[in-house]
């Protein structure tokens, strides 16, 4: 990209702070602070092979960057209405990039597990402003949807690529990744808008649906076992798809493929946005991602392998978005959204330490069941605040 057509792109970003482009750079802000959970199965695979890691090990330390991160989310909460959010990011920014080079230098994971559950907690806080803008957006659901489609198409080129570069330059190569991801993300910072908080406008019965709290609680709790259920399985995909057989090039390949076909899922939420409402997508999205995680109980076959990842890629980026915007849309200041980044980083942290627990060698069946039940406990969850802002009148935007 030359600098010219960046000049272009940041012109227009700052003319229409809700259009496209802005939603793009918005979209990297949110993903800088937890771009390791994309390339989550090449972090635990990359420690695994590069700096001899056992499973356990490894399975910590993405879980204690998640932690950390959850708690970052949290502590930004309650002050992300009052705090300088362009300032903030461009301290996070570069505290995340001093964190990833001092990583480069660690080989023990006795010191990269609290090294990174730092990096997690300003990560969070990062991810917590940035969901925090987007919620002051006009449509959150379409922005979480660019934020998804960014994720899984970067997170894709990075599960196909960095295993690769692991045995060549080191674990190395992992933190450079994410220390070049945050440099990009620092150049577009200039070009966004404002963003001020903004108070609800929603009418009566709307504004009632959302002052709901034990409908935002039930909203919460299903974005934690949504990600949870999906992230105790992706962090050791790589070594499931080992364990039944199948070749490391093809594993990884299939793996990177299907996070570049998932993002057909935001893309439909872009496009289409909360105008069907929000239960009938999320209830076709947890319907198929059941479906998609049983499937890798038969991972042996390529076929099967590879439609598992393909679904659940697809599902992961079409729900995610719907759930987050069903959360924002509780209060539009931003402190909800906040909540939900802190929910979502509980729920990608809880899945690999779950799994680094239990799993015992080669048998990955009882995680894939455990994975399906929190599916369903999701769908429970989500569909009852997600049907009650449906009907609100001015749901539908």
């Amino acid at each position: 990209m030359t600098t010219a057509t960046l000049s272009r792109l940041a012109g227009h970003a700052r003319r229409a702070p809700d259009g496209l482009v802005a939603a793009c750079f918005l979209s990297f802000l949110a993903t800088a602070g937890i771009f390791y959970v994309n390339i989550m199965p090449a972090l635990v695979s990359g420690l695994i092979s590069g700096l001899h890691f056992t499973q356990r090990e490894a399975g910590f330390v993405g879980s204690a960057n998640l932690y950390g991160a959850a708690f970052g989310a949290l502590t930004i909460v309650l002050m992300v209405a009052r705090v300088a959010w362009r300032k903030a990011s461009i301290a996070l920014l570069a505290t995340l990039v001093a964190i990833d080079a001092l990583s480069m230098t660690v080989h023990a994971p006795w010191i990269m597990i609290p090294l990174r559950a730092l990096h997690g907690f300003f990560g969070g806080m990062l991810v917590g402003v940035a969901f925090a803008v987007i919620a002051r957006t006009k449509s959150p659901d379409r922005v979480f949807g660019v934020l998804l489609f960014v994720q899984f198409g970067l997170g894709g080129l990075g599960v196909m690529t960095l295993p690769r570069l692991v045995p060549v330059f080191g674990t190395g190569v992992l933190f450079a990744a994410l220390i070049a991801f945050s440099v990009v993300t620092l150049a577009m910072l200039p070009f966004l808008g404002p963003y001020p908080p903004r108070p609800s406008a929603e009418s009566g019965a709307a504004t009632t649906a959302r002052a709901s709290i034990p409908q935002l609680a039930l909203a919460l709790l299903a974005i934690v076992l949504f990600q949870a259920s999906n992230m105790g399985l992706f962090a050791y995909i790589l070594e499931l798809g080992g364990a039944a057989g199948l070749p490391k090039d093809f594993i990884s390949t299939s793996v990177g493929a299907a996070t570049w076909v998932g993002v057909a899922g935001c893309l439909l939420v872009i496009v289409l946005a909360t105008r069907y409402g929000r239960t009938l997508p999320l209830a076709i999205g947890l319907a198929a991602t059941l479906a998609g995680i049983w499937v890798l109980h038969f991972a042996g076959d390529k076929l099967m392998f590879v439609l598992a990842n393909c679904v659940t890629g697809i599902t992961w980026s079409l729900v995610m978005p719907y759930l987050l915007g069903l959360v924002a849309a509780f209060d539009r200041t931003g402190r909800a959204a906040a909540l939900g980044g802190f929910a979502s980083k509980m729920g990608l942290a809880s899945g690999p330490l779950l799994g680094a627990l239990i799993l015992r060698g080669d048998d990955y069946g009882f995680l894939i069941n455990l994975s399906c039940l929190g599916i369903v406990a999701c769908a429970a969850a989500a569909l009852v605040p997600a049907r009650a802002l449906d009907r609100a009148p001015s749901a539908l935007t």
